[in-house]
């Protein structure tokens, strides 16, 4: 089992930590020959208390309950002043059920040493890592793999280290399935699904580019990305935004660096902010008056039709312009995954009836 250590907590002495603990509860089950079924237990009840104190700041309570505060646990606890007879058949049981939980705690924190040191391994990678939040993916102005990291995240050369926590792909099916700017989210799901085709573990996104050296520029670092499963048994918060930054609190002391949040989202950067994280909070490109008029000179990028007709033959940008309760004309721009309200304030259109406010329709002659 992976373990989530607590924000702050330091990998090395985590490690090192782990390792003390099974050291100790390794010596409890091989080296107590000399005690009866009771001693067995109480030395084994003192190590779980210690064992808690111990970790309880540098890792967290669910993994405390997985590694330490077991089911089995709270049974041998509950028997600690029931079982007190010293015949063969409560010394045989008790002996038994002491053991086989004592071997089943050396397995876990085994496998928890065995799971940190093969991440830690993993993240102890060159480079800056980042974890870029939905709205990037979607409102960002290039498409995942023509984005520039460096001015992003304020660097020259550094190979970047992109991190996908699952739920930001579950956020992006669920966004395909939309009728507004479904192309972004598709898109990207497709490149995830060719780069982890043959592998969940990192992959590489975009080469270096060492080609801006022969005219003086400054070369692009590699850019390698990672999906970032739940752990088992993970329970997610209800709400995705603080699911991103608690899984970054959680990534941080894996990796032994800061990892920067990028998004467009004020919401996220101001949570992210708060939880104590490095966040670039990006804004979409301005859309100009004269970039909307040209846009809407293309009767395409107008709905022209009628109800019925429309929705035979939806706009390929997937907008529907409509008139406010002022008179103004407005629409949503998706073409390049920016959504801006513009509004429209010298569009000339010449309606065949009255245009009533909150009408969707309007149509020109």
């Amino acid at each position: 089992m992976l373990i989530t250590p607590r924000p702050g907590a330091n990998r090395q002495t985590l490690l090192q930590a782990l390792r003390q603990v099974h050291t100790a509860v390794s010596n409890l089950r091989g080296g107590s020959g000399a005690l009866n079924a009771q001693g067995r237990l109480a030395g084994y009840l003192e190590w779980a208390t210690a064992t808690v104190q111990q970790l309880s700041n540098q890792i967290s309570a669910a993994d405390l309950d997985q590694l330490v505060l077991t089911r089995s646990y709270d049974r041998l606890l509950s028997i600690a002043g029931t079982m007190t007879g010293d015949d063969i058949a409560t010394q045989r049981v008790l002996n038994g059920l002491v053991s086989l939980e004592l071997t089943q705690r050396v397995d876990a924190f085994e496998a928890a040493i065995k799971a940190l040191q093969e991440q830690t391994q993993r993240w102890s990678r060159p480079g800056v890592f980042a974890v870029a939040d939905t709205s990037f993916y979607i409102e960002h102005e290039n498409k995942l793999e023509d984005v520039d990291f460096r001015p992003l995240l304020k660097i020259w050369e550094d190979p970047v280290h992109l991190l996908v926590p699952i739920v930001i792909v579950d956020e992006l099916d669920g966004l395909k399935k939309s009728r507004n700017n479904r192309w972004r989210p598709g898109y990207t799901l497709a490149v995830l699904d060719r780069v982890f085709a043959s592998s969940t573990g990192p992959a590489r996104l975009t080469a270096e580019d060492f080609s801006a050296l022969g005219s003086g520029g400054i070369p692009r670092g590699e850019v390698t990305i990672e999906l970032v499963f739940d752990p088992p048994g993970h329970v997610r918060l209800p709400i995705n935004d603080d699911e991103i930054i608690d899984r970054i609190l959680a990534i941080q002391p894996l990796a032994g660096r800061e990892v920067t949040l990028l998004t467009y989202d004020t919401g996220q950067s101001t949570r992210a902010r708060a939880a104590g994280l490095r966040v670039n909070k990006l804004t979409p490109p301005a859309v100009s008056e004269a970039q909307a008029h040209e846009f809407y000179k293309d009767p395409e990028h107008l709905a022209v039709a009628g109800p019925a007709q429309q929705r035979e033959q939806p706009m390929k940008s997937g907008m529907i312009p409509r008139v406010t309760p002022s008179g103004e004309l407005r629409a949503d721009l998706g073409v390049t995954g920016v959504h801006a309200r513009v509004r429209l304030r010298r569009v000339s259109v010449r309606m065949r009836a009255p245009v009533e406010p909150g009408d969707a329709n309007p149509s020109r002659s």
